[in-house]
């Protein structure tokens, strides 16, 4: 049952947010990545251990995908697989700012059915279950209703609201960021922003949890064409992100496409 899926996730992201604030500010072993794909910390690596051995005990004939963790095939054969970042936001992290987060789901034939996203340094806790509403600290939350883009509040980098991106206009809207995209989606489900856009290809474990919690929250999250988003697949980029409410969603598509 999801809700079972979203007690074992949401025990597993309180006890991965203990060991990340051990190493918080206390400037952590920090290496680069291969092919610049990014700093990975000592604290990722230790989260990503006890994760690792804690859901899968729990859960061995679950496939498994973290981005510190080895890929193989064989989650591909599993019916629900783990979709996990162990923190989301390294670099937030790496510069001892508050909003980096645990991203944790669960994944069924290519539908995630429990999430959760844990802020340790906030004690921001967000949920959702595909059959249990959108949570923050245990109380419900609703996306916005805003319905136009322009003077919307939208999560982006100021690059991704250049003109070559937009051929239906740029949407002139209050622009924010933040470094974690599972922590974006947050925002966007609880209502704080409008939405969210990401144009470059996104990694399932950075946007799993968040695109249920959005979506629990009575908001949309597709890829940048607006098609669903699917997870599990044997190469685990999703084309972008655009998240935000039905009728501010189509707004933004319709921007993007033109």
């Amino acid at each position: 049952m999801p809700e079972h899926d979203l007690a074992l996730l949401t025990d597993a992201a309180l006890a991965a947010g203990k060991i990340a604030m051990r190493f918080w500010k206390k400037s952590p072993q920090v290496w680069d990545k291969d092919a610049n794909a990014g700093p990975v910390t000592e604290a990722d690596l230790a989260v990503n251990d006890m994760l690792a051995a804690r859901l899968r005990a729990a859960r061995p004939h679950y496939g498994w995908l973290s981005e510190e963790s080895a890929d193989t095939t064989d989650r591909q054969a599993a019916r629900r697989c783990f979709i996990i970042d162990p923190i989301d936001g390294t670099r937030s992290f790496i510069a001892g700012e508050d909003t980096f987060a645990h991203s944790l789901a669960v994944a069924e034939e290519g539908r995630v059915i429990a999430a959760v996203v844990y802020l340790p340094a906030l004690d921001r806790l967000y949920t959702a279950a595909s059959t249990c509403p959108a949570l923050r600290d245990g109380q419900p939350i609703r996306a916005s209703a805003c319905a136009a883009a322009e003077g919307a509040t939208l999560l982006t980098t100021q690059h991704m609201l250049g003109a070559d991106y937009w051929p239906g206009g740029v949407p002139q809207v209050k622009r924010s960021f933040r470094a974690s995209l599972a922590f974006r989606l947050c925002l966007v489900a609880e209502g704080r922003h409008d939405g969210m856009v990401t144009l470059r290809d996104a990694w399932e474990w950075d946007i799993a949890a968040g695109s249920l919690i959005v979506q629990q929250a009575g908001a949309l999250a597709t890829d940048r064409f607006g098609k669903p988003l699917r997870f599990n697949a044997e190469r685990p980029l999703a084309p972008g992100v655009l998240a935000a409410g039905a009728a501010l969603h189509a707004d933004l598509l319709g921007r993007l496409t033109g």
